[in-house]
């Protein structure tokens, strides 16, 4: 298991940070080095469920994910398939005079050979994911 949290500052208002942020549609578009597929299953109001293929660094990850929206303050992301299941990622978007902090809360359970301590430390891990952070950040900007 890979905990770690992350807190940013991106220099936009917080309603079109959380567009971009929750746009799972559009990921393999805006950042085809982290997602090179997504595949929409379902949408229901706030909730969606949708099939992801995202690379942090080293690691590969396919599965089935529910994305839980509360518009321009939450976004949730629920592993619910795939040898990451279990997983949790929470997002969250508060409006400051500088523009908008987020705050990452990730809770990732890995199994089988992705547990390999070398290749998946949480410091790996949450730079990678920092990463992605940062290049969404600088399309809020833009």
């Amino acid at each position: 298991m890979a905990k770690f949290s992350l807190e940013k500052i991106i220099h936009a208002k917080r309603e079109d940070v959380f567009k971009i942020f929750s746009n799972y549609e559009d990921y393999q578009k805006l950042v085809p080095q982290y997602y090179s597929s997504i595949r929409i299953r379902s949408v229901r109001d706030n909730i969606a469920v949708v099939e992801e293929h995202l690379l942090l660094g080293d690691l590969e990850l396919l599965f089935m994910a529910k994305h839980v929206a509360t518009p321009s303050v939450l976004h949730e992301v629920y592993v619910i398939g795939g040898k990451s299941r279990g997983s949790y990622i929470r997002q969250e978007f508060i409006e400051i005079p500088e523009g908008t902090k987020i705050l990452v809360d990730a809770n990732l359970k890995l199994t089988g050979n992705m547990r390999i301590p070398k290749l998946l430390n949480s410091a790996k891990l949450s730079k990678h994911y920092s990463c992605l952070i940062d290049y969404l950040g600088k399309i809020c900007e833009d």
